[in-house]
């Protein structure tokens, strides 16, 4: 997978506004402030491409770039935000849900974690989810450059075991040191295949 060509295509904000299905997608997801943007950032070796921001909820739509001629990153809101309007949240519950479920070009979900918290009930509840619905998730636990080599297995191991995650299953990352981006791009590569 290839970072070269990459742009901001547009911000979604209700499902007839998804641009035609012409690349494989996937999609980031995340409880708010898990690092998302800085994974996605570094993903794409652009440091301002998805807005970094220290007031949570910032993300309100599904927001559309283009990698190439190779597939469409999509930054999904963040969830577990309190502070914004119930209202909001079901709207973006909707969006969210009705873009996983009915998107055929949608290759896997990137579900990032914060490594240094323990299992969050909404990354279980997405978790179980996305697998009843038989789409393909990847779990990244980020900011592991805030943690020691021994703290880190411990967290890790911990958030493995909150979540009934494999150790093969998911990656650690850190968007500061670049720990974990190879393997994530390697991973998502092989997502981005069509069929």
């Amino acid at each position: 997978m290839k970072f070269v060509d990459v742009k901001f295509l547009l911000s979604v904000h209700t499902l007839s506004q998804l641009p035609e299905a012409d690349f494989p997608e996937i999609a980031f997801a995340g409880r708010s402030n898990v690092g998302k943007s800085s994974l996605m950032n570094t993903l794409m070796g652009r440091k301002g491409m998805v807005k970094v921001s220290g007031r949570p909820g910032k993300t309100q739509g599904l927001n559309f770039f283009q990698i190439g001629e190779e597939a469409y990153f999509v930054d999904l809101p963040g969830y577990g935000f309190a502070r914004v309007s119930r209202g909001m949240q079901e709207s973006w519950q909707k969006l969210i849900t009705g873009y996983l479920e009915t998107r055929s070009s949608l290759r896997c979900v990137v579900l990032i974690m914060d490594i240094r918290h323990g299992a969050k009930k909404q990354d279980t509840q997405l978790l179980s989810w996305l697998q009843q619905n038989n789409i393909k998730c990847l779990p990244v636990y980020t900011k592991a450059d805030k943690l020691s080599g021994n703290q880190r297995q411990q967290h890790a191991a911990a958030l493995d075991a909150g979540h009934t995650i494999s150790s093969e299953r998911r990656i650690i990352f850190s968007a500061k040191n670049g720990m974990g981006k190879d393997e994530l791009v390697t991973a998502l590569a092989s997502f981005s295949k069509l069929g």
